[in-house]
């Protein structure tokens, strides 16, 4: 049906609409509204990699984020002292603390407070000049929302009477002792002004133990502040708290190794305690190996061969080895010869049924699994990751996800077999996000199976090597343990490859592909831009582990209105080092892509939503004027 040219859907939806907009004077104020918007600066995305339970480092970048405060404290304040503007900078990272340390040192007189809070408020008015003033009513913390509003429209070259009224809330706070909440808050407003929106490129968790209470933190992060795309960790955890054994026990398994038994016990409730029973009672001490860690592997390396076993299509029986074990004569036959194994000590593997769990693993491993499930901490941070993350994003242009998009030698992309369907390039990717949910929603065998292929699979866009746990297990030589990579890795080292992938996902070659998962080398000459500017790998090692390596310390990718830039980060010392002397982390700037002028908001794909919006203001606008729909008062 159609009315006077609309359909009857158009109307459905027209008529939705006028809810929120009632009359005529409420739709163009709003268009207004909009169109003003479309004309200011972009706002700043970070975009960070590989944090790996990083936590105290990872605080310390969001809270510096990573250096832009400091930057614009500079800036404004250039007449300050040195020493002023680092005091004031560790205020806004840590205000709690710092205010504590000052009033140990006796320091916190009201003229502090005062100074403090002035300077406080002129960073806080500067960075809200960028954004409408509802967004940044928004932004305030909610408990001082309209003194702070009012702070933030009073200027000093104002009249008299208005700057009286400033100073008299000032004085108001002072009186009433509220002056460390504001001071806080102000705090939190300046971070949250400071960067619009934050990219995690993936593998929040493993690695350094503090993975639980990074997620913790990015709880609090407004949902259009942040976006995750899932790496091979991530998907990792995800299996697990869905119930796939072999994640379950990949999980214990990497954070054993790692020494992380807290974010396991403490954070997650998951008990090990029946685990170590079994291995001290079956397994012999005195080897490299603890009986711990060799009743992981084995129960490792039996699901996994389970699953290789139900899905031909993932063509891993190569990783079928321990059948292929001679245990009498201490090794193992893989497909380059013969290599001596570390132990001999395999009690519950049976020859005739080497991949079968005895009835001894099998209700240990039930019981573990039970665990993850039932683990509430564990499962919203799952939640948080399904909500705000995917596979891919393509986001302004530009193409993120964690690791690649399978590739052939030739440069045409890799095709899969997807559960009877075979698929390459971004609808490999769409299938892997969409049986991802499926684990969490359904948790049918199937879907789980594909979340531990997800993880470590040669062909899993977020792993994209042969990985070789059993031959770094147990065989001593590393000439085993080298691990093919996708030819992603080589191929988008040049332009053509990169300019493939951004048309494959819809995107033009002006964009950059955006990822992490590959530490970067810098001690090796590795730099993050490659491909003329077309691939940005800003995996930088933010995990400690990776810090020889790599020879930094993590990097962020900043996106503002002015251009691009990447920031190199020295290794952070401790929160305490950065509240007594002022330790920032110091960071080395990359810029690329400066932009003669500001990329506004109507250049980015916020702008074209804001477009759109806009287009059926006008249609509502031109129904309320035919008489379509009737207009009602405001109430």
């Amino acid at each position: 049906m159609v009315v006077s040219g609309c359909t009857e859907q158009t109307m459905k939806y027209l008529s939705l609409l006028s809810q929120q907009f009632p009359n005529q004077q409420a739709a163009f104020t709003e268009i207004i509204n909009l169109q003003a918007i479309l004309n200011l600066p972009k706002g700043t995305e970070h975009f960070m990699s590989d944090v790996h339970g990083e936590y105290e480092a990872f605080m310390h970048i969001l809270n510096n984020c990573s250096g832009v405060v400091r930057e614009h404290v500079d800036l404004i304040f250039e007449d300050m002292g040195a020493q002023e503007r680092a005091d004031l900078c560790t205020l806004i990272y840590y205000p709690h603390e710092k205010i504590e340390l000052v009033r140990s040192e006796r320091k916190d007189s009201p003229t502090w407070y005062k100074t403090m809070l002035d300077q406080l408020i002129t960073v806080a008015r500067k960075l809200s000049s960028r954004y409408t003033r509802s967004k940044v009513r928004k932004a305030i913390p909610h408990d001082y929302a309209y003194i702070i509003d009012e702070l933030l429209h009073t200027h000093p070259d104002e009249n008299n009477y208005r700057v009286r009224y400033h100073e008299r809330i000032i004085d108001s706070i002072l009186e009433t002792d509220s002056t460390e909440d504001f001071i806080c808050s102000l705090a939190e407003l300046i971070k949250r002004l400071a960067v619009d929106h934050i990219h995690l490129v993936g593998d929040i968790f493993d690695r350094g133990g503090g993975a639980s209470k990074i997620m913790d933190r990015l709880e609090r992060c407004h949902a259009q502040r942040l976006d995750v795309q899932w790496g091979n960790h991530d998907l990792l955890w995800m299996g697990a708290a869905a119930g796939e054994p072999a994640c379950v026990v990949t999980v214990l398994r990497n954070n054993l190794r790692y020494g992380n038994y807290e974010i396991l016990e403490n954070d997650y409730g998951i008990s090990l305690r029946g685990l170590v029973a079994f291995a001290d009672r079956t397994y012999a001490p005195g080897e490299a190996i603890s009986p711990l860690i060799k009743a992981i592997n084995v129960l490792l390396f039996k699901l996994e061969g389970q699953i290789i076993a139900r899905h031909p299509e993932f063509d891993m029986e190569g990783r079928l080895l321990l059948d292929k074990m001679d245990l009498e004569a201490g090794t193992v036959e893989l497909e380059d010869g013969t290599w001596p194994l570390v132990t001999r000590d395999f009690p519950t593997v049976d020859a005739a049924h080497p991949y079968e769990l005895t009835c001894e693993e099998r209700e240990i491993v039930d019981k573990l699994v039970a665990e993850f499930r039932a683990s509430d901490h564990l499962r919203r941070h799952v939640n948080l990751l399904y909500s705000n993350g995917s596979m891919y994003l393509a986001s302004n242009g530009n193409l993120l996800f964690h690791g690649c998009v399978p590739m052939n030698e030739d440069g045409t992309f890799s095709a899969m077999n997807c559960m009877g369907t075979w698929k390459s390039g971004r609808d490999y990717l769409d299938f892997c996000d969409s049986i991802a949910r499926r684990a969490w929603r359904d948790g049918d065998q199937e879907a789980l199976d594909w979340m531990w292929y997800l993880w470590i699979g040669f062909k899993s866009p977020a792993s994209g090597r042969l990985v070789k746990t059993f031959e770094r297990a147990y065989i001593e030589d590393k000439s085993t343990w080298s691990e093919p990579m996708d030819p992603y890795f080589t191929l988008t080292r040049e332009e053509g490859p990169c300019d493939a992938i951004m048309r494959e996902f819809g995107l033009y070659a002006g964009g950059h592909i955006i990822n992490g998962h590959t530490p970067v080398k810098t001690v090796q000459g590795e730099q993050p831009i490659r491909a003329n500017g077309k691939l940005l790998v800003i995996d930088g090692g933010f995990c400690s582990a990776y810090h020889p390596a790599t020879g930094i310390a993590g990097y962020t990718l900043i996106s503002s209105s002015r251009g691009m830039r990447i920031k190199a980060h020295e290794a952070f010392k401790s929160v305490e080092e950065a509240i007594t002397r002022n330790a920032d982390i110091q960071s080395e700037t990359t810029s690329f892509e400066p932009h003669e002028q500001r990329i506004m908001v109507s250049d980015t794909d916020t702008g074209d939503v804001i477009r759109g919006q806009i287009s059926d203001l006008r249609q509502l606008l031109d129904a309320y004027r035919s008489g379509l729909i009737a207009e009602h008062r405001a109430e």
